[in-house]
């Protein structure tokens, strides 16, 4: 068992490990060896901590004792707490041949009453932070780099820790790197990319749970090797999935000699690279046309967008408005009528691109090529369906709009709806349509892919009956059972767009909230 000797001398007491082969330790049996020495279990010390800092203080008190010399790191990690409440010891030195570490010098600069560290190593920006907070330093030992993550990265002081923006890691990881790394962590607020040389399992979810202790986010780590082994690269990507909430992303980098190889290995026959180059060039051609296209697309309705915030918070007008004789209660919708009459409400869909305000013409053709502005676009725009009421909602209200998948615009994130950690998320899970008159939350009770039907596009039900029968249709196509209960009575409100030539990607939600 280790106890800790505790020794005093002069003006200084002395803290060190001793071997021991007794297995139990108390207060009242300490091995009193002399008048200036005295025995403690590590395990005692721990579960008896006030006491024996109180005892350790009234020796201080006595014998005007001002420093506290630790033999080791370790030992002083372990009791320099003790010391927090004692006001005569303002001296520290460490006897250890290691650098102190930036445990310990957290640990230091919580007792107010240090004002001197000594240390055969002290790296240069514990120097510096030692200085900000008052307590002068030296060290026995020069050193510059004492881990390869220093030295590799040129860590000679706070400053350029403070900055850093890019480090890179070329060895695995020792002790002396991790800590220097949690350093550097707590230190630096700039960094934006590792550059990992090697790829170490072990060494990378170290990194990593570094960088979510330390809240280090929107930084992306770099792995350059030539890794072709599945699963280590399936584990990467569900490694990347699983820190991407936590705003850190990995990528493999190859080298471009095992680029060269691998990818033409198996194009032997000059005819069929000749075809393969044409191929891709074709394809990139495809999708350079294509990604331009949704750039362009997601451009126009971009501004769109702006101009309907500028629209709003120029034009909302403060006084009461009646259309056709029925008094207008979201003032903000109204406010689009100067850039188009028809706007008839606002749709928002929790987590995904859908927020934008909803037309209504006399067919459900028009809105699918021309905006908001009625000009000819192929993204088309957000529509109510003409036999819907605006003004006493139908049984069934139904909004189109197309499904922009490549530059997620109208309802091109709508299929977000189809996957289980959109559905399963709550806040996903009501959906707000605002009309002129109404403000209105919808619970979804359905999500399906359906093949090209009208059977659900019904808008008026002739009895409970039909209605009910509607709902039972609905409901059992659904990819999952979201237990809303919908009633005769109930309003309804349907999302729909293609996925794929034939199919539609439907959504089904009941209004539970209505201000009029």
């Amino acid at each position: 068992m280790k106890k800790i000797l505790i020794q005093v001398s002069k003006d200084s007491i002395r803290f060190s490990y001793k071997e021991s082969t007794t297995n139990t330790m108390k207060l009242s049996n300490t091995n009193v060896i002399s008048d200036s020495e005295l025995t403690f279990s590590k395990e005692y010390i721990e579960s008896n901590a006030k006491i024996v800092a109180l005892f350790i203080k009234e020796i201080c008190q006595e014998k005007n004792i001002y420093r506290a010399i630790f033999d080791t790191n370790e030992v002083a990690y372990i009791l320099v707490d003790l010391l927090k409440k004692n006001p005569f010891i303002t001296a520290i030195c460490i006897r250890d041949n290691t650098s102190l570490s930036f445990a310990l010098y957290e640990k230091i600069i919580e007792n107010k009453y240090i004002n001197y560290v000594e240390s055969n190593i002290i790296q240069d920006f514990l120097v510096e932070l030692l200085d900000r907070q008052g307590i002068h330093s030296e060290s026995r030992t020069e050193i510059f780099y004492p881990s390869h993550f220093m030295q590799n990265n040129n860590l000679i002081n706070f400053s350029k820790m403070f900055y850093k923006m890019n480090i890179r890691i070329s060895n695995e990881l020792n002790t002396d790197d991790i800590d220097d790394l949690i350093a550097f962590c707590n230190i630096n607020k700039y960094l934006k990319t590792i550059h990992l040389d090697i790829f170490n399992k072990n060494d990378l979810e170290k990194i990593i749970e570094i960088l979510i202790q330390y809240k280090m986010k929107n930084i992306k780590i770099l792995i350059y090797d030539n890794i072709k082994d599945i699963k280590t690269i399936e584990y990467l990507k569900k490694l990347n999935k699983k820190i991407k909430k936590h705003k850190l992303q990995l990528s493999l980098v190859y080298s471009k000699d095992y680029l060269k190889v691998n990818i033409f290995r198996q194009i032997i026959v000059n005819t069929l690279k000749f075809c393969g180059l044409m191929v891709i060039a074709l394809v990139l051609s495809v999708i350079s046309y294509v990604g331009i296209s949704n750039y362009a697309s997601l451009n126009e309705v971009t501004q769109i967008q702006e101009n309907i915030k500028e629209t709003i918070q120029n034009n909302t007008p403060e006084e009461t408005i009646v259309k056709e004789e029925h008094v207008i209660k979201n003032n903000y919708i109204a406010a689009l009528f100067s850039i188009n009459p028809e706007t008839v409400g606002w749709l928002k869909v929790n987590n995904t691109n859908i927020d934008y305000p909803v037309v209504q013409t006399n067919n459900n053709e028009y809105y699918l090529k021309h905006n908001l502005y009625n000009e000819e676009d192929k993204n088309g725009w957000i529509f109510m369906d003409y036999r819907n009421s605006l003004y006493n909602l139908d049984s069934n209200t139904i909004i189109y709009g197309h499904n922009m998948y490549y530059s997620g615009v109208m309802f091109g994130t709508l299929t977000k709806a189809y996957k289980k950690d959109w559905y399963t998320n709550p806040d996903n899970l009501v959906i707000s349509f605002n009309t002129i008159y109404e403000t209105m939350n919808f619970q979804i009770f359905s999500i399906y892919k359906v093949q090209k039907t009208k059977d659900y596009l019904k808008t008026y039900f002739e009895n409970d009956q039909e209605f009910t029968e509607f709902v039972d249709m609905i409901t059992k196509r659904s990819i999952t059972h979201f237990d809303v209960p919908v009633n005769p009575g109930d309003k309804i409100l349907t999302l729909s767009t293609c996925t794929g030539e034939n199919q539609r990607l439907v959504i089904h939600a009941k209004l539970i909230e209505s201000e009029n």
